[in-house]
């Protein structure tokens, strides 16, 4: 089966979020345990329906399954990090058009908040050792790798950090309007340009939100998948790349080569061009990795994705809303899980205040040493 060939053969039947923020006395497990329970009642169906598990910064699969119940045909674990969360969605629909099983449940439980989890100093290594020559001098932080990465976009291109506050002021005005986000009070760019610095020139609103939450998906055919109790959104298309060879602090072009093979693959299988898209989920780690994201993926040209924001194009009623539901940024950061999940009930119509108005196609886009992007459609075809 062609690439073209997999387009809309697979869809997501349910999805399931529970509260995120700070949730004591919750691991991991319980966390994707409530999520995953949540996604099946999304789709009419029951824990006795899935054979196929992928799970991710769920400590143990096994006791994963033995906590559930669970004797999947097909079982899969991912690290933590975030960039495993379009690879994971991938992995699962191949599966399921190869026929390895028929309704995969895809987990993310995260309890960092509760556990004090931190990203840099001296005694993380942010998932990996990646990027280790880096850490004798300071830069053990994926945010300080963003602050060079932005440093030179702005030395190139003059791009500031009034660019950044634009960003950070339009996805915390979406998730005012989302009643389970975390971060709900109103910021202005003023606020953002006052307040404290972390890894300067990135302020704090320039920094996702670290926080206990559960995600989960459900997915099957997209045969199966039009008996069930919700809509089914199809997954049009999906590709990724990655940079991983070199040294990972900073990449010099901003991740744009591996994007940009992305981008031509995942528009062929899907049928679809970047003006097909009603909005947009970008992982936002940091602000910047929006700019760069934008270039990368050719929805402006590079070096202009700052004055791209600053017209208003990612805000409810601009061109490409984007994270509508606050994101990483406002919403919690659940490393690309929840922005997945938004863009199928943006799909469904179930957003209310922050709802697209007919919403056909939403692309999620990932800009890490691992690339990926998923094409998310209303109908199949």
């Amino acid at each position: 089966m062609t690439r073209r060939e997999l387009s809309g053969v697979v869809a997501v039947a349910g999805v399931g979020t529970t509260k995120f923020g700070r949730l004591p006395g919750y691991s991991a497990e319980d966390l994707g345990i409530e999520a995953m329970d949540l996604a099946l009642a999304d789709a009419g169906l029951g824990r006795g329906d899935v054979d196929g598990l992928i799970v991710s910064r769920i400590p143990d699969y096994q006791q994963f399954c033995e906590m559930t119940g669970l004797d999947p045909r097909y079982v899969q674990i991912t690290p933590g990090q975030g960039r495993m969360s379009g690879s994971s969605i991938q992995m699962a629909a191949l599966a399921i058009a190869a026929g390895q099983c028929d309704v995969c449940a895809l987990v993310y439980g995260n309890n960092g908040r509760s556990a004090g989890s931190k990203y840099g100093g001296e005694a993380d290594r942010y998932g990996g050792a990646g990027g280790s020559v880096w850490f004798p001098y300071g830069m053990t932080s994926p945010g300080a790798a963003h602050a060079m990465q932005f440093e030179r976009h702005a030395h190139l291109y003059g791009t500031t950090s009034l660019h950044l506050a634009e960003i950070a002021v339009a996805f915390r005005n979406h998730a005012v309007l989302n009643p389970d986000a975390v971060m709900r009070q109103p910021i202005t760019v003023e606020d953002h340009q006052n307040s404290r610095f972390i890894a300067e020139p990135l302020h704090l609103f320039d920094y996702c939100l670290i926080n206990d939450g559960g995600v989960a998906l459900i997915l099957t055919s997209a045969e199966r998948a039009r008996d069930m109790a919700k809509p089914p959104v199809y997954i049009r298309g999906f590709a990724q790349a990655s940079a991983l060879a070199d040294v990972y602090v900073p990449p010099e072009d901003f991740w744009r080569d591996p994007m940009r093979r992305v981008a031509e693959e995942v528009y062929a299988m899907a049928g679809v061009t970047r003006d097909d898209m009603s909005a947009l989920m970008i992982y936002d780690n940091f602000t910047p990795t929006v700019l760069f994201s934008l270039e990368g993926f050719g929805f402006c040209k590079p070096g202009e994705s700052g004055p791209f924001v600053a017209e208003g194009q990612l805000r409810l009623g601009g061109r490409f809303p984007t994270n509508t539901s606050g994101g990483h940024l406002s919403d919690s950061y659940m490393q690309g899980w929840a922005l997945n999940v938004e863009a199928v009930r943006q799909l469904r119509g179930e957003c209310g205040d922050r709802q697209v108005k007919d919403a056909s196609h939403v692309q999620f886009m990932l800009g890490s040493p691992i690339v990926s992007s998923i094409i998310y459609g209303k109908d199949p075809r």
